[in-house]
């Protein structure tokens, strides 16, 4: 069996446009992989079709010497848009294979350490900055069977808050806390927009409402700056979406700058090496919590790889999504008591609809985590896209 052909498509979204990659082999086999990378897919879409053809006539089973061979014949080696790239002909690899063996990817990885996977919810947060709406809508997210909530209370700040300013979200995590009460993780985002003081001071005035975790309080250009932050916190301290290769990983570890690492499986080149950052992480005994708002592809990647892992403790979802993304893939999640379950078909077990990609254009987004644009973003008639059952 031979690589024929190496495809990708680049698909309006949500909050960013996909990427997906099918790789075809010459006896009929196809594999799906994800390779979105938000803001930079032109980039990435030019790396595919450079990678892609590297790979035709190769064969579909070597994973590892494929994931090696193009990291290191690559000048640059590691880069976001280079790793976003092998993220998708990795997950392609991993998925055709499993159908090849008929097995699910997790038993290439080992097998499973669970079969069902803690879920906290994120994009649920309304652009109204009123604490009541706020509130009201965290409520209605909990009764639809979340058990964990993320939000960033923070909009627009940027490295220093002002009292005024920081009152206003404190508020607004108070009446989010009131309102989900006791029992329900609140996960706090930062999206890398304070500076080390402020960010010091949040995590302390935090305390009061028991959040599961800050987020990315500091931005991911210095890691000492991200230790001095944890050093002083008397919370959790998460980050690492934006470190895309082991050894970033690895340096958060050494320098004691997180509790939780949170990588990406779209941009750290995939299953492989999302699961060597979270064995580093386990020999720190350190937990990863996957950041995971990608695409379909990638969520199925996601689960399979967080689901073989001893210390993956709980996972991202969006809350609500693009309403054509049940028309895009064959995807089938269950939510089940805020556990997402694991498909047992053969590969990551979710196929492309080729004629419905065709149909939803790529569009353009801009950099929004700063400015109150990106709720705009969001389409109209967002929903759910899995199903959420009570055990």
């Amino acid at each position: 069996m031979k690589i024929k052909r190496v495809r990708s498509f680049l698909v309006g979204g949500f909050r960013c446009n996909w990427i997906f990659v099918k790789i075809e082999t010459d006896d009929g086999l196809e594999g799906v992989g994800e390779a979105t990378l938000e803001f930079n897919e032109k980039a990435v879409m030019g790396t595919l079709e450079t990678v892609g053809e590297l790979m035709v006539g190769e064969d579909p089973f070597a994973i590892e010497r494929h994931r090696e061979r193009l990291i290191r014949n690559n000048y640059w080696r590691t880069n976001v848009v280079l790793r976003s790239a092998l993220s998708g002909i990795e997950g392609a690899l991993y998925d055709l294979k499993g159908k090849a063996l008929g097995v699910p990817v997790y038993d290439l990885l080992g097998g499973l350490v669970r079969d069902r996977m803690p879920v906290y919810a994120n994009t649920w947060r309304p652009g109204d900055d009123d604490p009541d709406v706020v509130a009201a809508k965290a409520r209605s997210i909990v009764d639809a069977g979340f058990s964990a909530l993320k939000f960033d209370p923070f909009f627009p700040t940027h490295l220093h808050m002002h009292i005024r300013e920081r009152n206003r979200s404190l508020k607004m995590i108070g009446a989010v806390r009131e309102a989900i009460g006791p029992d329900v993780e609140l996960l706090i985002e930062g999206h890398g927009r304070f500076d080390v003081q402020t960010a010091i001071l949040i995590a302390r005035e935090l305390v009061p409402y028991h959040p599961f975790w800050l987020e990315e309080p500091v931005g991911p250009e210095s890691i000492t700056a991200l230790a001095d932050v944890r050093r002083h916190s008397p919370i959790r301290i998460a980050a690492g979406e934006r470190a895309y290769d082991q050894h970033q990983a690895e340096d958060l570890l050494r320098l004691d700058a997180v509790d939780v690492l949170q990588p990406d499986i779209c941009h750290v080149g995939g299953i492989g090496e999302l699961r060597a950052i979270a064995m580093a992480a386990h020999g720190h005994m350190r937990a990863v919590a996957p950041h995971n708002v990608n695409g379909p592809v990638g969520n199925a990647m996601t689960l399979h790889a967080a689901a073989s892992l001893p210390n993956a403790t709980i996972l991202e979802t969006c809350s609500v999504d693009a309403p054509w993304r049940p028309e895009i893939t064959t995807e089938d999640v269950t939510i089940v008591d805020g556990h997402m379950a694991v498909s047992d078909k053969p590969g990551l077990g979710i196929e492309l609809n080729e004629a419905a990609l065709a149909k939803y254009p790529p569009k353009e987004f801009g950099f929004h985590h700063y400015s109150r644009a990106g709720y705009g973003m969001r389409p109209k008639g967002a929903v759910p896209w899995y199903t959420m059952e009570k055990g």
